[in-house]
């Protein structure tokens, strides 16, 4: 595979400066220098120059520490933009135009000094450095005490497997780092959850190879228990604050919803007595008086030990009139007429008894006279 050049990290550049000074070749500010590169087996390596003169001629890059013929893997030479193998070439080498040495899908044993030869029409530099080839790590392996934790109440230890000392670590695919909802030990190797919600299911630990990139161990997924934390009557027709007006006869539909998992137990009472049903929703093809009342819906998770409710009083719609065994439906308009007739027929009758009295004692009091 042909990567792009990864960054480096702190403590790879230290390991770097360290095998420059064993290997007696640091160089001073200013004089031609390498790149040393730490690589994995199979991947692209390279040697990179530094502080490169002007006006170069050749660049010749050698097998050791010595520039000699023998050991040449390859030459380039800008002015005429040629390449010239030697006897060290594999096949997998080249020079590039600004003199740095690739290699492809290196080998373990890459490993070694390598020296370049940059020709200038003022004379001949050379430079020395450590190109280190390594075994790739093998994907982390992950593991966990538990898979079934119930929200807010559990916590859950996750163990990353590696002999690597730069790991990290994804909760549902976001890094994560310790804080107060979770813990990761001082080497890495272990986070704890320490109240684990319904979202933190997806589990993965990474390693940070030489080179930069990340190897990861595969998914571990939880099975959160959860909820109810709340219940939502819906009704049809529409309720008002809890209250459901309908007509007798009417079709009257109640559906209990809530959020939870596993999928939660129903139970319904109606004005206090238990009903057999056992679904979350509750249909009326025609609403009878024996069904009008409060009614109940009961929401239980027994794995997350929690249990909501929610209530809904069915009432008659305003306006209807029992008679005997039929019913029918008066208007509100037609209601309020009655009632303002009623009124007027009563004041009416009470005009005309007093009238009738007025008359009578006048009469009377005529005929004394």
């Amino acid at each position: 595979m042909d990567f792009s050049r990864p960054r480096c990290s702190p403590w790879r550049e230290l390991v770097l400066v360290a095998s420059l000074l064993a290997c007696g070749i640091f160089q001073t500010s200013g004089q031609l220098s390498i790149i040393p590169f730490i690589g994995l087996e199979g991947y692209r390596s390279f040697l990179e120059l530094e502080n490169i003169p002007e006006d170069a001629q050749e660049y010749s890059w050698h097998r050791g520490v010595s520039d000699s013929e023998g050991n040449m893997i390859v030459s380039y030479r800008p002015p005429s933009n040629s390449w010239q193998s030697g006897p060290m070439f594999s096949g997998r080498e080249n020079v590039t135009k600004e003199g740095r040495l690739n290699i492809k899908n290196s080998m373990l044993n890459d490993t070694g000094n390598y020296t370049v030869r940059v020709d200038v029409s003022s004379g001949t530099h050379r430079a020395t450095s450590w190109l280190e080839i390594r075994e790739e790590e093998s994907n982390p392996r992950i593991s966990t005490n538990t898979t079934s934790v119930i929200e807010y109440m559990d916590s859950v230890a996750v163990f990353c497997h590696t002999n690597a000392t730069t790991i990290r670590w994804y909760v549902t695919g976001v890094q994560v780092s310790s804080n107060d909802l979770m813990t990761i030990s001082p080497d890495g190797k272990t986070l704890i959850i320490h109240k684990v919600n319904r979202y933190d299911t997806i589990l993965q630990c990474a390693l940070e190879n030489v080179l930069g990139y990340l190897q990861k161990s595969k998914q571990i997924f939880l099975t959160v228990s959860y909820g109810p934390n709340n219940v939502w009557l819906r009704t049809d027709p529409s309720n008002f604050n809890g209250i459901l007006s309908a007509e007798l006869g009417s079709k009257v539909e109640m559906k209990c919803t809530s959020t939870a998992f596993p999928e939660p137990k129903h139970r319904w009472i109606h004005n206090g007595s238990l009903l057999s049903v056992s679904e979350a929703n509750i249909t009326f093809p025609s609403l009878t008086w024996e069904q009008m009342g409060r009614y109940r819906c009961i929401v239980e998770n027994p794995v997350a030990q929690l249990t909501m409710y929610g209530d809904i009083q069915i009432q008659r719609k305003p306006g209807y009139i029992p008679v005997g065994d039929r019913d029918f439906y008066i208007s509100g308009s037609l209601v309020v007429f009655l009632i303002v007739m009623t009124v007027l027929g009563g004041v009416y009758l009470c005009g005309i008894l007093v009238y009738l009295m007025i008359s009578h004692f006048s009469r009377r009091t005529n005929r004394a006279i």
